[in-house]
């Protein structure tokens, strides 16, 4: 019914004559069934170009035991996310998980591995519990249908774990203990829309929750799991982020985090977490126009400083700004971190690093490799670090992006693709990216943007683009595009422009608004109508949505979109465009893809098709994404001229 109701001029305009016969039954049968590739193993992916680029790889998480014995890392090198656990000095690492890839895992201070894991993306997600003596795994919580499942976190005294789900009813996260010697469940706390577990004290009797305030921001609560009784502990004006850097419990009922509630940018607090006093924050650690994004508590505590997109580590002492030692002998990248006993392991990626791993004594900082990176045929050498780029959108604000550079571009201009982030509260930062660096080889620029909306660029900057500004983030995909700094670098008159999930709207919502700007976009898993999208959006996103979107059951934003939404201007896309989506995806239905797809070859726009049928909000298989690397560079290298 939605697909009819967005197409019915078209289909009306081809039956009010009565019978339809020629090319216009066979476009009547292209609309009415939709043909589409189906990805299928082939060793012609193997043996393409990008496969090198594809199958190098590293560890995507790293964590040390609470008692700082053992590390376990995962790694997708086997086909699909498992874990590994071995000495803390990376030796004898063994992978103890096979079949359905694992989407978290945490090692519990008895020593044993909490993991999760979905059907082909789905997000409803099974626990299990390896025991580190025996060597196997046993279920421990299985999926439910309605279950939407967010881990919290273990109690320190290894007894409890919490999480929040949606298993109730659907649609509201609340928030669960189990404990782990009885394998008893119970319901803690009851909420509306998005509540999650940041933290649990030793003996899992008090919790940190936040509660969702769009995508950027959020509230915290103390919860008294025996009463189910919440203590707010911040919920400033304007909103803020206090969860993204991770929230720690310390001595005499304090927490350590990092937030923006006091500045634009994210600082290192304390805060009182008591119902029986005031909660007076005590800022340790700042940094001027740089967020903190990572916090660790072990003895010492360890922090991530975001510098452009670029990671920078530092140890604290407890004198706070005044003791800071900063962590030299890290290659530059994104870095994540994990501590125990005074001792860290840091997982760093970087634009020439899937993912390597470093020991950290914070005693001593000197880091150590303990895990590398495994490149198979790919040359590390020739992989390209971006630059940053800063430039003035046309209301004057400064927007920002990183561009790679094909290495012999010193003659002639290149051709470019832009690439949009996710989110849209997310940061485009260099980390290792097969797409972009096999463009690269091919010597086409990338400009990974992080326009108006993006995250690292301080709270008013995340906000721009709420609500009636969302076009806002679009136009500055053009005023990039047409920028100085960038027209001098690359070869504007042939640029596309690609991205997933949001950034695949972006794509759709560009194409439609600015049809003259892009020769042609490629648009993973994005939104092609935001009315249908917000209805039956994942129980994770709908509390997110009421601020950054609207609250889609009020006629003012009902109509808004109507209005707005890249399907009511998919006639004026007069470029091809590759489309692609997982037929498992819970945050944007398939249908969404799908209708960009039949308005566009209404109207004679070459439109391929990608339908993924097990897969979610991404490709999680390793074949599944040699096929279509291989086919969206075949595409992107068609139409960008490339021989």
């Amino acid at each position: 019914m939605r697909f009819q109701m967005m197409l019915g001029g078209a289909l009306m305009a081809l039956t009010a004559c009565g019978e339809v016969e020629g090319p216009e039954a066979r476009l009547e049968a292209e609309l009415s069934e939709l043909t589409y590739e189906t990805p299928k193993f082939s060793e012609a992916n193997r043996e393409s170009p990008v496969a090198a680029y594809v199958m190098a790889n590293g560890a995507t998480r790293a964590q040390i035991a609470p008692d700082g014995t053992f590390i376990a890392l995962s790694s997708s090198k086997s086909g699909e996310a498992q874990l590994y656990v071995g000495a803390p000095d990376g030796a004898d690492l063994q992978q103890v998980t096979d079949g359905a890839g694992i989407s978290f895992f945490d090692i519990l201070p008895g020593g044993d591995i909490l993991y999760g894991a979905d059907n082909n993306g789905d997000e409803r997600e099974n626990y299990f519990l390896y025991d580190a003596e025996t060597g196997t795994s046993d279920l421990i919580l299985p999926a439910t249908e309605k279950g939407f499942r967010s881990y919290g976190g273990a109690s320190g005294n290894g007894k409890t774990i919490a999480f929040a789900s949606t298993e109730r009813n659907g649609s509201d996260f609340d928030i669960y203990l189990m404990n782990l010697e009885s394998g008893e469940v119970s319901r803690v706390f009851e909420g509306v829309y998005g509540n999650f577990v940041e933290a649990v004290n030793y003996l899992g009797t008090e919790l940190i929750v936040s509660e969702t305030v769009g995508e950027d921001s959020d509230k915290i609560f103390l919860l008294d799991v025996e009463s189910g009784e919440r203590h707010l502990l911040s919920d400033p004006t304007p909103r803020a982020n206090h969860t993204n850097a991770g929230i720690h419990f310390l001595e005499k009922s304090h927490i350590l985090l990092a937030t923006n509630m006091t500045d634009e940018f994210s600082s290192l607090f304390t805060l009182q977490a008591s119902p029986n006093y005031p909660t007076i924050p005590r800022k340790l650690f700042s940094v001027d126009g740089s967020d903190i994004d990572a916090v660790e508590s072990c003895g010492r505590n360890l922090v991530s400083i975001n510098r452009d997109g670029f990671s920078e580590l530092a140890v604290l002492g407890s004198g706070g700004i005044e003791q800071v030692n900063p962590v030299n002998g890290l290659p530059r990248g994104v870095y994540s971190i994990d501590c125990s006993r005074n001792k860290a392991v840091i997982r760093v990626t970087g634009p020439d690093i899937p993912g390597d791993v470093y020991m950290l004594d914070l005693k001593n900082p000197e880091p150590k490799l303990i895990y590398s990176s495994e490149y198979g045929a790919l040359d590390k050498n020739s992989l390209i670090t971006p630059i940053s780029i800063r430039m003035t959108a046309r209301d004057g604000l400064e927007v920002q992006g990183l561009l790679y550079m094909p290495s012999d571009s010193s003659n002639t201009k290149p051709p470019v693709v832009f690439m949009v982030h996710g989110g849209p509260t997310a940061q485009a930062r260099p980390s290792y990216n097969p797409t972009v660096q096999y463009l690269v080889s091919r010597g086409i620029a990338v400009f990974q943007t992080n326009v108006r909306g993006s995250t690292g660029f301080g709270r008013t900057y995340t906000t721009l683009d709420d609500r009636r500004k969302r076009l806002d983030s679009i136009r500055d995909l053009v005023d990039m595009l047409g920028s100085p700094e960038l027209m001098v670098r690359v070869d504007t008159d042939r640029a596309a422009v690609m991205g997933g999930s949001y950034g695949g709207y972006a794509v759709n919502a560009v194409l439609s608004e600015y049809p003259d700007a892009f020769v042609a976009g490629v648009s993973l898993f994005g939104v092609a109508d935001w009315v249908t999208a917000l209805e039956v959006a994942s129980p994770a996103l709908k509390a997110a949505d009421l601020i950054e979107y609207g609250n889609i059951e009020e006629q003012e934003w009902r109509d808004f979109y109507t209005e707005q939404s890249p399907i009511r201007n998919a006639d004026k896309i007069k470029v091809p465009v590759l489309f692609s989506h997982g037929a498992m995806d819970p945050r944007i239905d398939i249908a969404e893809t799908e209708t960009m797809v039949r308005a566009l070859r209404a109207n004679g726009i070459d439109a391929p098709y990608i339908r993924f049928p097990d897969e979610g909000h991404g490709w999680r298989k390793v074949d599944n994404q040699l096929y279509y690397q291989r086919r969206q560079a075949e595409f992107l290298e068609e139409v960008l001229g490339v021989e």
